[in-house]
């Protein structure tokens, strides 16, 4: 019997955000007949609990950072001898790609690049020499998975790769599991009415500090509407600042680490995307699976190509403050309690879809090294 070929699926941590639930989503569903499935969790030290299946092997590395792992990794890659590693996150795909010298040749390299690179490069707070590794590592990977068309274009641009070193895939998503869990899920909130739900890194690019000053907008007009925002990160002080200066402490939630954020939406009224800039996060897919109305600021062309003229959806002109409460106020105005929809573009994305794709793509890369 021949030897399955062992994937190696890489991320910082579980119970982060929507990069992570869909590595984890891949070792959860990835099949088990087809490859022998291995998870390196690189910061955390205990994957006690995971929730994982039996047959994926969990390698919990315990440390302080990603940037100073590079021996455990190693070490790691050594052990398991996999034949195709996938990362799912850029700064732990440099580290990947700056070790490759010392993995063996024909091991297959896979990057998920879960952010526009454009966007994210003229964002303060990185470092100069991110776009030097952009441009010097990537061209090392065997392949790098975006999620959108207009996210391949972009990367493809800004950094000078060739368009066959790019793939795009759907986003694996458990649309029947989400709205399996919503009916069962009680609700949750007290306070006021009307719900605005938000999920992601308390962090400057996902836009929390424009919508809590669309919120004040909104409730001049609407007072009774509250916001309860999911996530952890940097800015969670700033934000939580900002919230008590705004008048906002008894209209606004901070809910901290939702380990799966679709069991808090069957009350909420709408899920608000806020970002700055994004590729196509999971969490707006989420919602869409849930039904739930969707207000969007264009945070990235696959964002607006996604969303664009559909029914339960209300897109604003642009990332502001102001437009994003123009389109709040809009949808609140035009929607009926309780009201949701089914959002066919999530489709692209079910399980039985996404999968297949990450399979052929994982086939593909080890043909190339039997060859």
């Amino acid at each position: 019997m021949n030897q399955r070929p062992r994937v190696l699926l890489l991320i910082p941590h579980l119970g982060g955000g929507g990069a992570e639930r869909v590595i984890a989503l891949l070792a959860h569903d990835l099949s088990q007949e087809k490859y022998e499935l291995h998870l390196g969790l690189i910061t955390q030290a205990d994957a006690t609990g995971a929730g994982l299946p039996s047959w994926v092997e969990v390698h919990a590395l315990g440390a302080a950072r990603v940037r100073g792992a590079a021996f455990r990794l190693l070490r790691l890659v050594r052990r398991v001898k996999p034949d195709v590693i996938l990362s799912g996150m850029f700064h732990l795909s440099f580290l990947v790609l700056l070790l490759r010298p010392a993995f063996p040749r024909k091991m297959r390299i896979l990057v998920r690049q879960n952010g526009t690179v454009s966007s994210s490069l003229a964002m303060d707070g990185l470092p100069r020499f991110t776009r030097h590794f952009y441009r010097a590592l990537y061209r090392h990977a065997d392949r790098v998975i975006c999620q959108s068309r207009a996210m391949a274009a972009d990367l493809v641009r800004e950094l000078g790769l060739g368009e066959e070193g790019v793939v795009v895939l759907p986003n694996p998503v458990d649309v029947e599991g989400i709205r399996g869990s919503i009916k069962k899920e009680p609700a949750r909130w007290n306070g006021p009415r009307l719900h605005l739900f938000a999920v992601g890194r308390l962090s400057k690019e996902k836009g929390f500090d424009l919508l809590l000053e669309a919120l004040v907008l909104v409730r001049a007009r609407i007072p009774g509407v509250g916001l309860v925002i999911a996530g952890v990160g940097p800015e969670e002080e700033a934000l939580k600042k900002e919230t008590r200066e705004l008048g906002l402490r008894d209209a606004v939630e901070f809910a901290g680490s939702v380990d799966r954020p679709y069991r808090t939406f069957p009350n909420a009224t709408l899920f608000v995307l806020s970002s700055r800039h994004e590729g196509l996060p999971n969490a707006l897919l989420e919602a869409a699976a849930a039904g739930l109305p969707i207000v969007a600021v264009p945070a990235s062309q696959g964002v607006v190509d996604l969303l664009s003229g559909q029914p339960g959806v209300w897109l604003a002109r642009e990332v502001s403050a102001a437009a994003l409460a123009a389109s709040l106020l809009t949808a609140l105005e035009e929607l009926h309690p309780g009201e949701r929809f089914t959002h066919p573009f999530v489709e692209d994305f079910r399980l039985d879809r996404a999968l297949p794709a990450y399979e052929e793509l994982i086939d593909s890369a080890l043909e190339e090294a039997r060859a």
